[in-house]
């Protein structure tokens, strides 16, 4: 037979028992704890403790701007155009992706040897 029997209705029968949980959550009609512990949430890493690893990122941007100012010495001994206007392009390319320095001396020294080329050596 029901125990309890308040829950069928016939409301002159004491409710179940609380087995000693405490009345938490007041404010919620009906709504009882499951149990008087308490519980600890915490959260194993967040936002500010996530240091990304940047280092592979500057060797891809150095490398944009050694092969550009390669190729821009290069330029100086054989195929100026050609050379220089790559050299040029890769300094650029490394410019863009944070290497400053390297991409200024690659466009700098592709241009030098383009302007030599075109304007210098006709006369020589």
């Amino acid at each position: 037979m029901n125990q309890y029997p308040g829950r069928n209705g016939m409301n002159d029968v004491e409710k179940a028992p609380n087995h000693g949980e405490q009345r938490k959550n007041q404010d919620f009609v009906g709504v009882e704890p499951d149990s008087s512990r308490d519980e600890e949430f915490a959260a194993e890493m967040t936002a500010d403790n996530y240091e990304p690893d940047v280092a592979g990122d500057d060797d891809v941007n150095t490398t944009f701007g050694w092969i550009g100012i390669a190729l821009s010495v290069i330029s100086f001994f054989i195929w100026p155009v050609i050379f220089g206007a790559a050299g040029i392009i890769l300094g650029f390319m490394s410019r863009s992706r944070g290497a400053d320095t390297l991409g200024n001396i690659a466009i700098a020294a592709g241009a030098i040897s383009i302007l030599i080329t075109l304007f210098v050596l006709p006369f020589v």
